[in-house]
């Protein structure tokens, strides 16, 4: 199963001062585990760091997808990626494909990128600077702003991983989908504990509402990642995603001890 985030950027959100219970998703050992729940539901894998080289075409409507948290050549994020890297590394082999990618923004389209655009992407990831690269734009774009407006929500670790899960997929535009539409129909239901509601009974409104969101297309239709997954740790009360954790993607197994 390829990555299928390809997403635009979430707006910043109100910051406000997480609960001081327990360590945030930014805490290192807790970012770990959230880059490995989503390696396994974008790459079947635990091994996250393995996928920056990774890039495929997997047949839904955003040309590429490749990276460790599925970059796409017609949403955006995968040129403002190589932007960034021709900005520290000029020069460097995908900055040929710069034209190309402001051409096909928005489209399936593979114009200007085939027949090498893949094997050259492979190429860069063996290079430190693309790799953090790859680490920076996916906490600018989706990390970052899923942690922060869940610390304002008053969330601890797993409703940050739920916000994060759900930003990786599909981002924060302007249609019923995006995160922010997705948190919005929640927010109907159910009152995070910032504005005095349970967090067990917001994290499940707001789980309903992204299950919703992603029977509406087709790519994104199996929701095993929320229900063999986040629904586990969330009838567990593992509310700070403390290990050991078990959960299925896609019917496989994994395990973080």
């Amino acid at each position: 199963m390829g990555a299928a985030t390809c997403v635009g950027v979430l707006g910043s959100g109100a910051a406000a001062a997480a609960p001081a219970a327990a360590p945030g998703l930014d805490d290192p050992a807790k970012k770990e585990i959230a880059m490995k729940l989503v390696s396994s539901a974008e790459n079947s894998s635990l091994d996250w760091k393995a996928q920056y080289g990774y890039i495929e075409d997997i047949g839904d409507g955003r040309g590429y997808t490749a990276g460790i948290i599925g970059f796409c050549s017609g949403t955006g994020d995968m040129l403002d990626l190589v932007q960034l890297y021709a900005d520290r590394k000029p020069g460097n082999v995908l900055a040929p494909y710069l034209p190309a990618l402001r051409r096909v923004d928005g489209t399936d389209s593979h114009d200007g990128l085939d027949p090498n655009f893949p094997a050259d992407w492979r190429r860069a990831a063996r290079d430190t600077v693309f790799q953090q690269a790859q680490n920076d734009e996916r906490d600018r774009v989706y990390f970052n702003p899923a942690v922060r407006q869940g610390k304002a929500d008053g969330l601890r670790a797993l409703g940050q991983f739920a916000y994060y899960d759900a930003i990786v997929m599909h981002g924060d535009g302007g249609d019923a989908t995006s995160f922010s539409s997705i948190r919005s129909r929640a927010l109907r239901q159910a009152r995070p504990p910032a504005q005095g509601g349970n967090e067990t009974t917001y994290l499940n409104a707001f789980l309903d509402a992204r299950v919703w969101a992603m029977k509406q297309e087709e790519a994104h239709s199996d929701t095993s990642r929320v229900d063999t997954a986040q629904r586990v740790f969330l009838r567990q009360g593992n509310l700070d995603l403390n290990p050991p954790l078990d959960w299925k993607v896609y019917g496989d197994s994994y395990h973080i001890g």
